[in-house]
């Protein structure tokens, strides 16, 4: 399985998100996206994800924070404890032994972020 996750602040739109993902995923075919449970049903990611056939994959903070991430933002390390959200959902909706395919992506507004990760079993 190979998953889109998302990291996002409140002013994001479906073009922050697809800017992000347009940049990370490039020509890959994802099977699901994943965010933050407290973020995953926003309108932003909830719209985007419906328009695209995806389903949403919501990943708690027990969850995100169990991830040793390749990117390491202060921001997000101080308000999510993670190096990278963007990262930590995707890895950890992947399932154990997830890989990251691409590390997280910025949006062009800065909005939103997206890192790809691909299950151990696929």
């Amino acid at each position: 399985m190979i998953v889109a996750g998302f990291g996002f602040r409140a002013a994001a739109s479906h073009a922050s998100l697809q800017s992000a993902f347009d940049k990370a995923a490039a020509d890959r075919t994802v099977d699901a996206v994943a965010a933050p449970a407290d973020k995953a049903g926003a309108a932003c990611l909830s719209g985007w994800a419906i328009a695209r056939g995806l389903p949403v994959r919501p990943v708690s903070t027990v969850q995100m924070q169990a991830v040793s991430t390749a990117t390491q933002s202060a921001h997000s390390l101080a308000r999510r404890g993670t190096g990278s959200v963007a990262e930590a959902v995707a890895l950890a909706a992947a399932g154990p032994g997830a890989r990251l395919l691409v590390h997280r992506h910025i949006s062009q507004d800065r909005l939103a972020t997206c890192a790809i990760a691909i299950g151990k079993d696929t």
